[in-house]
């Protein structure tokens, strides 16, 4: 049987416990950058197929804005950090105070455009160094890629990478917001882990959970 098909709630809790160890320190780095109180959480962690990825976000004609890295070392694989692009400009638009600024349009705001990547950076690497230091596994991270387009060309363009097309993918919902903010403002992302076919297993043997668990 496929590894992770018997996934367990028990594998689940300890993906959701090493995205909200990376969600603290990506608030940390996230507060220092915009010199304000940043609170980040990670309230959901599923399992689904890839076919049923595009579905679960609305559908492969969503347009989003995305971050995407390999992912080299102990456990190959692809990740994605994932917003809708409301989401990104809202987020961009409170880093470089433009209330103008638009991802929607032919040519793009370069300022806008680094602050975008850098959150990518920031909780992309902040998730990626809390896996590492919890699982003693050697993880190198490729430089990040932005993207602006409809999801399915998003996923399938990252799935070109892998040397075996994924079955699963992990998705890490991450909740971004202001101290005291509104829920309506805050940000909703989406981390899609999706390791290479071999990966799976090493990982969750690497974080102490076995198929017997």
């Amino acid at each position: 049987m496929d590894f992770l098909k018997s996934i367990s709630f028990k594998h689940l809790d300890v993906l959701k416990e090493v995205g909200n160890i990376g969600a603290g320190h990506s608030a940390t780095a996230l507060s220092k950058l915009l010199n304000k109180k940043i609170d980040m959480a990670v309230p959901n962690v599923k399992v689904v197929s890839f076919n049923e990825l595009t579905e679960w976000l609305g559908g492969p004609e969503v347009f989003i804005a995305s971050v995407f890295l390999r992912i080299e070392g102990d456990i190959p694989g692809s990740l994605f950090f994932v917003l809708s692009i409301e989401q990104a400009e809202r987020f961009v638009k409170q880093l470089i105070d433009d209330a103008n600024f638009s991802l929607r349009q032919s040519t793009y705001d370069e300022i806008g455009l680094s602050a975008f990547q850098e959150l990518g950076n920031i909780v992309t690497g902040s998730y990626l160094s809390s896996l590492s230091d919890l699982t003693d596994l050697h993880l190198y991270p490729s430089v990040p890629a932005l993207s602006f387009d409809m999801f399915g060309a998003v996923i399938s363009h990252g799935l070109i990478e892998l040397s075996q097309v994924s079955d699963y993918a992990i998705i890490i919902d991450t909740v971004i917001k202001e101290e005291d903010q509104q829920e309506v403002d805050t940000v909703k992302g989406h981390f899609f882990l999706l390791p290479d076919p071999t990966s799976f297993k090493k990982l969750f043997e690497a974080l102490g959970v076995t198929d017997d668990d």
